[in-house]
């Protein structure tokens, strides 16, 4: 399959590369010099115009924001072949994909959205998780270039229905950092090692997927996933009062509190610095 990649960074890069090395013709286009040239060096076809990639079939973007893919979408359906399908791997509202799909159909192109979990580490070693919402003659027909660099690639529904799984996946992801922050201050302030409480933990019932990767939660996107998150229970009239302070909460933590929680002698949450307690005090040490 001929397949155009829109932004080549260190999560574009990577998939791009898993579907080269699996055959598929690959070519890609970015407004970052350097990382195009990085497309380059890796063996993939660069371009300098997203209209040079008018042969692909298939376009995988992987941009940052809800209008970056407005804006990819809108040039495409100028230069992209009719049954050509785009895949918006972006974390995005849902009802950005909504009003994109309209537009595109017009033109004849199709439109999968297409986020993924696991990650930067997931993206370079090839096993995301591909979350589709589109119709199933569109998500099948790309499966086998997402699958280049998945695990899976599970439909979730129509066009919208991956990104409102990816928002569940987000919040999930947010509430558990928030939780083990908490959990861990406990044991740390007791004089227990968090590092040791941590790996204790990961075998008891109370263990979620975030507490295993925590050393490599980056801490960059929390404050755009929950604004997507709010705005949908919004518009659907939900009261969701623990992601409501999850969002307050979550904005304040940093991948170095975590370091420093688990491996430094002090951690520091909400404003104040919390050490182990004396023994005089009723630390265990």
């Amino acid at each position: 399959m001929k397949v155009a990649v829109v932004g080549t960074g260190e999560m574009g890069l990577a998939m791009a590369g898993h579907m080269l090395d699996k055959g598929h013709e690959v070519s890609a286009f970015d407004i970052n010099a350097e990382r195009l040239a990085s497309a380059g060096a890796r063996g993939i076809t660069v371009k300098t115009a997203l209209s040079d990639l008018s042969e692909a079939e298939l376009y995988v973007l992987v941009v940052a924001s809800d209008q970056q893919v407005i804006d990819v979408c809108e040039e495409l359906s100028e230069s992209a072949a009719a049954g050509s399908v785009i895949a918006v791997a972006a974390t995005i509202n849902p009802e950005t994909m909504l009003q994109l799909g309209p537009k595109l159909k017009e033109k004849g192109i199709g439109l999968v959205d297409a986020p993924v979990v696991y990650g930067a580490a997931g993206a370079k070693s090839g096993t995301l998780l591909t979350l589709c919402g589109g119709t199933e003659e569109d998500v099948e027909r790309i499966r086998p270039a997402l699958m280049c660099y998945s695990r899976d690639v599970l439909r979730v529904g129509p066009l919208g229905s991956g990104q409102i799984a990816k928002a569940c996946n987000n919040l999930l992801h947010w509430v558990h950092c928030v939780a083990n922050y908490e959990t861990l201050l406990i044991a740390k302030r007791y004089g227990i090692d968090a590092q040791r409480m941590r790996e204790i933990l990961l075998l008891c019932p109370g263990t979620n997927g975030t507490l295993a990767r925590w050393d490599t939660t980056r801490f960059t996107w929390q404050e755009k996933d929950m604004d997507v998150t709010l705005d949908l229970a919004q518009k659907a009239g939900l009261m969701l009062p623990l992601a409501g302070q999850v969002d307050q909460i979550i904005k304040s933590l940093k991948a170095d509190d975590v370091k420093g929680l688990l491996y430094g002698p002090e951690a520091n949450y909400l404003g104040r610095v919390v050490r182990p307690l004396p023994a005089s005090e009723g630390g265990l040490a």
